[in-house]
């Protein structure tokens, strides 16, 4: 797919993974021990083909500068590809004028100077697996100026709060575009992903400042729905929107089940992350664990279930940890109970051993806390 420009962006303020975010963009979260959020989006763009990226950041990019480095691990050509991360000058201003629309036009001399016809735009947030190439030949087929991709749920009444849903008719022509406010059971869940032609995004986003400097490429959308045509894409494999904590613990939570793991992982597409040298996971003797995702450089002597563990995890003897998240080289010593939680990176629980959370409250402990 030579011929689209992809765009990651960055999320916007109705985004709130409460903890995990004051450390690092969403997009640079540690996902099922193994992967960042933005190896998702971005494996999808380069294994359909796209190899010149534009990487929006709006803060903290330290984290996601590390994970995409210059790109190779996701298979971007060295020669003609590129991978260029682009930030939002204002982000030391109010956050409503931090928003997607400030940062393409302050950034629009790379849009503007892009070889390619048509542009991806997709967030770094949603956890899929799409090859573009398929979209984007129903957009080109479909005559639409503008192609949102949609995922038809029925648990929106639970799931995928404050997303954007669309209305279609018969001919799936959107026809609305509403946040998710949880009423219903069945919608048709935006995943912030378009796909547009080049131009019409540069005007669009120039009209959008016009309006008002406080717009964002979605109220755009909403604006030009009557006069542009805009049609819907259903995607239907897994799909999750990381737009709160419980959203990253459900989606954890969900991936550990093989069955809805393997319709978002498939040999055939390969989810790229940047590797990390390090030995397998460590069983000793009074070990149990069951249900759990259990990445390299682990060491487990306690009793683990239903968990997700990142690399150099320690779980000492004696340990009881249970439907839980354990981010990068945190450390339990003996004798620990938690359960519902997400641990942090580098965390240390050595004094106070006990961490209930719950199924609608999860526990949170902040990144280099002890305990």
């Amino acid at each position: 797919m030579s011929a689209a420009l992809g765009i990651v962006s960055f999320e916007n303020e109705s985004i709130n993974v409460e903890g995990l975010m004051e450390h690092r963009p969403v997009p640079a979260i540690s996902f099922l021990g193994r992967y960042r959020l933005i190896d998702f989006v971005v494996s999808n763009m380069t294994n359909s083909g796209i190899q010149n990226l534009k990487i929006f950041v709006k803060k903290q990019p330290r984290s996601l500068i590390e994970q995409l480095g210059d790109g190779r691990h996701y298979n971007i050509n060295s020669k003609h590809g590129r991978l260029q991360i682009l930030y939002e000058e204002q982000a030391g201003l109010a956050g409503l004028y931090n928003n997607d629309i400030n940062a393409y036009l302050q950034n629009m001399e790379f849009i503007e100077n892009a070889e390619e016809e048509y542009v991806v735009i997709s967030p770094g947030y949603m956890v899929y697996s799409l090859d573009f190439n398929d979209v984007l030949k129903t957009h080109k087929e479909s005559g639409a100026d503008v192609t949102i991709v949609y995922k038809n749920v029925d648990d929106a009444n639970e799931h995928f709060i404050n997303c954007a849903t669309i209305g279609m008719d018969a001919n799936s022509r959107v026809n609305q575009i509403s946040p998710n406010i949880g009423q219903y059971k069945t919608r048709n869940v935006s995943m912030d992903t378009y796909i547009l032609s080049k131009k019409l995004f540069i005007d669009l986003v120039y009209e959008a400042h016009r309006i008002s400097s406080l717009y964002s490429f979605k109220d755009m959308l909403r604006n030009v729905i009557t006069p542009l045509n805009v049609k819907g894409y259903q995607y239907r494999g897994y799909v999750a929107c990381i737009n709160s904590l419980k959203a990253y613990y459900d989606a954890s939570m969900d991936l550990i089940d093989y069955n809805k793991a393997k319709n978002l992982f498939k040999d055939t597409w390969t989810i790229h992350t940047k590797t990390n040298d390090s030995p397998p996971a460590f069983y000793g003797a009074d070990a149990e664990v069951s249900h759990c995702l259990i990445a390299n450089g682990c060491q487990i002597e306690g009793k683990l279930t239903n968990c997700v563990l990142g690399r150099g995890v320690v779980v000492q003897k004696g340990c009881n940890i249970k439907n839980s998240i354990l981010l990068p080289e945190a450390y339990f010593s003996e004798n620990c109970n938690i359960d519902y939680a997400v641990i942090d990176k580098w965390v240390r629980v050595v004094t106070v051993k006990e961490i209930q959370g719950k199924p609608n409250a999860i526990a949170y402990v902040h990144r280099h806390d002890q305990i």
